[in-house]
């Protein structure tokens, strides 16, 4: 029996994905659950597995093609690859009936994160060695041979092949490598470009002292830790409780535009700006106004995770009232963040640098963190936007009245 392979079911602000990569070939056997395609939206990279056991008969949309939500991809013949030895033994040894050793030596099973590695810096997949169950190429493996490739080291020993021939350019030659962007990469200029044409963006900085925060977490880290199962005590968490509260006193920065209408959300939905493999990512912290310390750093640290395997899903990106950015991880001192719409204002978190400060008549070295507030001037006043920040700074300069609610 013909089982029809169809495209997941996209939500609504996702129009369409593309194939990315088929694991299966026509003709190769699959087995239930096994991972047969990567479908790429602008949001995600999405799974598609077999719902039975059988044989691959048809791919109806090929790699690079466009798909809709719930499209016919391909079709499986239930049952054919048990079938198949019963019936022709003398073929055990065709391509069709032996995929598996045919993968062997031509293309090696990969983890979807593995195989965008190898495709975005050059390597050829037959060349990577899987340290994974079953001899899988996983995302550690395929990060090892870049920086092998980088540091001009030697391919594995289980691939003499590969090693014996690498690829040797003069020096002097001038080379260039074409890829196509990604539909992640395309829908992030695009929203980019939209929003500097649509909004009327401007940035107000302020500056943040991070003592009294940095002596809290280095007094109860370890404790905190102990407390909560592992989750460690970052400095996220304060600026997302901060963010909360600065909200709810000033919730035009948490409104959005709607044509004609400004809408008001009586929640806060803080997305936190994470990267990935495949670029800046932003999940969201529902409901974060009534998540705790420990909560917040637990979630964050669960995206980073999810981001880095590739398995960050749609639910885990919708919607968000406001955006936190942390470039300050990267070591940049100072940005103005663009506006993520239908948000009207974004908060860029930045590096952590001592400087000397005038406390009391007195020369202090502190470490001093810049904060930037981008927001839409259509909406949101200066006068809004300037006291946003200033609340954020007196709360996270004086972190006891996040407890104390003052």
């Amino acid at each position: 029996m013909a089982i029809e392979i169809k495209a997941p079911t996209f939500p609504e602000s996702v129009a369409d994905g593309t194939v990315a990569t088929w694991h299966k070939k026509p003709g190769e056997a699959v087995k239930r659950d096994e991972l047969l395609v990567d479908i790429e939206t602008d949001k995600v990279v999405l799974e598609v597995v077999a719902p039975a056991d059988g044989v691959l008969a048809e791919v109806i949309k090929n790699e690079g093609d466009t798909v809709l939500s719930e499209e016919v991809i391909a079709r499986i013949q239930e049952g054919a690859a048990a079938a198949a030895p019963a019936a022709q033994p003398a073929a055990a040894s065709a391509p069709a009936a032996a995929p598996a050793a045919a993968g062997s030596d031509e293309d090696p099973i990969l983890a979807p994160a593995a195989r965008k590695i190898a495709e975005e810096n050059g390597i050829d997949p037959a060349t990577l060695v899987g340290t994974g169950k079953g001899g899988r190429v996983t995302k550690e493996d395929a990060v090892a041979a870049v920086e092998a490739k980088k540091s001009g080291a030697a391919a594995p020993a289980a691939k003499p092949a590969a090693a014996a021939a690498p690829v040797v350019t003069a020096a002097g030659d001038r080379t260039e490598k074409r890829v196509p962007m990604t539909r992640l990469r395309a829908k992030v200029a695009e929203r980019l470009v939209e929003a500097q044409s649509s909004m009327a963006m401007l940035t107000t900085f302020n500056e943040v002292n991070m003592k009294p925060i940095m002596d809290l977490r280095s007094k109860y880290k370890d404790m905190f830790e102990k407390k909560h199962n592992g989750v460690r005590l970052g400095f996220m968490s304060f600026f997302v409780k901060a963010a909360t509260e600065a909200l709810k006193r000033q919730p035009g920065v948490n409104a959005s535009i709607d044509g004609n209408d400004i809408v008001y959300h009586g929640y806060q939905d803080i997305g936190v700006a994470v990267s990935s493999d495949r670029g800046l990512v932003v999940p969201v912290l529902r409901n974060a106004e009534f998540m705790s310390l420990a909560e917040v750093e637990g979630t964050i640290a669960d995206f980073g995770k999810k981001a880095k395997a590739g398995k960050l899903t749609m639910e885990d990106m919708q919607g968000g009232t406001f955006t936190i950015s942390n470039g300050g991880v990267f070591g940049s001192l100072l940005s103005t963040p663009i506006v993520n719409p239908p948000q009207t204002a974004i908060l860029g978190m930045h590096k952590i640098q001592e400087r000397p400060m005038a406390v009391n008549g007195q020369v202090v070295i502190l470490p001093m963190m810049y904060l930037a507030l981008s927001y839409d001037h259509r909406l949101i006043d200066g006068k809004e936007a300037v006291t946003f920040l200033v609340t954020m700074k007196d709360l996270l300069e004086d972190p006891a009245r996040l407890l104390l609610d003052i």
